[in-house]
């Protein structure tokens, strides 16, 4: 017997009613385009998520490598499981595609001010960070399925020239979003507002479209529905707005444990200066004023404690002034000026030149009372100039000289750089770079290299170490105590497990248990001689007897075999 059709469920539209034409408030061919008209703004705001993520993950977690593959990844598997299940609401396309919107406007909206507030007050973002692209990704996925629906219903047409007018806006509208993220929203709004701000406009196209153009297709209670839920989106975003500025001072507080006495988004980073705001020369490192020595972060990362900063630099310099003549010289980065304040403790140094590619951390070094003080006005002698500029492109430019102008070498190069663990420095530990300062380099010169922990990740010491000597260089590995892991990055300069009011003796060394180390490379053509100076100023952490201690302690655990890194094959891990 065959069994009767199952009665019509009352108001879900059968296939042939999902795509059949509705009426619209405008002509077709008009609603039509205003219809193209949403799709690009929809695929520019989720573009946007999309870097917002990647930028922020990047910045808080580091490694944007492999951050930006995580966020892709995962958003992209999203997209597909999000398409998957809009198959279910193409029944009730505009009510579905505006419920998606609203959801998206709202997580998108505020995925930066919620990944903020995890990094700030659970020490961690990376399960937000998946969470937020997955679901950012399900309902970006839901878009494309629902929006086809309800372009076919405005006027039937080809399937094929359906999809290629879609995807062709839905492609613009994403170019539109990837120039706007980096060159409107970031330095127009920041990374929370302009977020919030994005997410604003999304409920706005998104409700206008289906609350007016689709209007005769929502019964009441659906109309009311989705215009209450936009409205409480767009409320919550705008509260999220007013209160940016505050919570992100909160943040702050809770991030760097004392009020946050300056902080600056330079355009290259964030610069955040914690306490040194005692009077006197020696307003850096005293616990005067807010009762804490002087801390610089960097995009988060802790980069300068005054309670022990002279060790690193101290150890970074005084090497690499011995063992030939140090009158001219050359510092990689170090905008911070505590490079260079070492480098003029020698009389013989006639000049130094400082490549820096963030100009606002040169002009806090300069102008911070703190940190300005405690590089001792380095910056601004008249031996110092200053170049803003990133440090491989200024060497490759020095390496091609204008005809018949061939520049002056250097007698020793300091290369003060992060990590070669955080993604945006490992062009600076490659074959190429240091095949360009040896160019710059005078035939009995020295190349001292900040490599990274030893200790904590010789791999990646090792690799710098290889990549060196892959120029045909000679170098001499050796460590500081002083140093502690702060962030998942790649340790960097961070401060001593037990801070001191100041410059301490040879004698207040902490214990053993506790000490964790800096890793250096002194290089030359011909093998160095790593020592101090005969005219090395009184240093607190360097001298004979330290240096070889930490030059044998280092050399048992080398890692041979390794190959160098090179901009093609980049060989860190963080």
């Amino acid at each position: 017997m065959i069994d009767p059709p199952e009665p019509a469920v009352t108001g879900v539209l059968g296939p042939s009613q999902a795509t059949a034409p509705v009426r619209l408030p405008v002509p077709a061919g008009l609603g039509r385009l205003l219809v193209l008209l949403v799709v690009f703004v929809c695929a520019a705001c989720g573009l946007v998520y999309e870097l917002e993520l990647v930028a922020l993950a990047s910045y808080l977690v580091g490694d944007s490598v492999t951050q930006a593959s995580v966020v892709l990844s995962v958003m992209v598997f999203g997209m597909g499981v999000g398409a998957l299940l809009a198959k279910r609401l193409r029944c009730r396309a505009a009510v579905g595609f505006g419920a998606v919107e609203a959801a998206l406007a709202l997580v998108g909206g505020s995925s930066a001010m919620a990944l903020y507030a995890c990094f700030a007050w659970f020490g961690q973002s990376r399960s937000a960070l998946v969470a937020f692209s997955l679901a950012i990704g399900v309902l970006v996925g839901a878009e494309v399925p629902l929006l086809m629906t309800l372009i076919q219903r405005v006027r039937r047409q080809d399937p094929g020239g359906a999809v290629a007018d879609l995807f062709a806006a839905d492609y613009v509208g994403a170019l539109v979003g990837g120039l706007a993220f980096p060159f409107l929203l970031l330095p127009g709004f920041g990374q929370l507002t302009g977020a919030l701000v994005t997410g604003a406009v999304n409920a706005v196209a998104g409700g206008a479209l289906v609350l007016w153009l689709f209007r005769e297709d929502l019964t009441g209670r659906a109309r009311w529905a989705l215009l209450a839920v936009n409205a409480l989106a767009l409320a919550l975003l705008g509260a999220g707005v007013l209160l940016a500025t505050p919570f992100e001072r909160a943040a702050r507080q809770a991030v760097y444990g004392s009020a946050a006495r300056v902080a600056v988004q330079t355009g290259v980073q964030e610069v955040v200066l914690t306490g040194g705001t005692g009077g006197g020369a020696g307003a850096g490192r005293e616990r005067k004023g807010s009762g804490r020595p002087l801390a610089l972060y960097l995009d988060g990362r802790l980069r300068v404690s005054a309670d022990n900063e002279f060790r690193y630099h101290e150890a970074l310099v005084h090497p690499a002034m011995a063992g030939g003549p140090h009158g001219r010289t050359l510092v990689l980065g170090g905008g911070d000026g505590l490079a260079v304040r070492e480098l003029l403790r020698y009389r013989t140094v006639r000049s130094v030149t400082v490549v820096e590619l963030d100009a606002g951390l040169l002009e806090l070094a300069r102008t911070d009372p703190g940190l300005s003080s405690l590089n001792r006005r380095s910056l601004s002698d008249p031996r110092v100039r200053v170049v803003t500029a990133d440090a491989f492109d200024w060497l490759r430019q020095r390496a091609a000289p204008a005809p018949g102008h061939r520049p002056r070498p250097y007698d020793v190069i300091v290369s003060d750089l992060p990590d070669p663990g955080i993604s945006a420095s490992t062009k600076l530990y490659s074959q190429e770079f240091y095949g360009l300062a040896l160019r710059a380099l005078a035939d009995d010169g020295r190349l001292v290299v900040h490599a990274g922990p030893p200790g904590a990740r010789p791999r990646s010491y090792w690799t710098v170490d290889a990549t060196i000597r892959a120029v045909g260089l000679s170098t001499v590995p050796y460590r500081i105590d002083g140093g502690r892991p702060e962030f998942a990055g790649g340790p960097d300069r961070a401060a001593d497990p037990a801070p001191r009011a100041a410059r301490p003796g040879p004698a207040a060394v902490p214990a053993a248990g506790a000490l964790r180390y800096w890793g250096f490379l002194l290089a030359a053509r011909h093998s160095p001689r790593l020592d101090v100076a005969p005219d090395a100023p009184v240093s607190a952490a360097v001298s004979h007897e330290t240096l070889r201690a930490g030059r044998y302690a280092v050399a048992r655990g080398r890692i041979p075999g390794l190959p160098p890194s090179t901009l093609m094959h980049p060989r860190y891990q963080p």
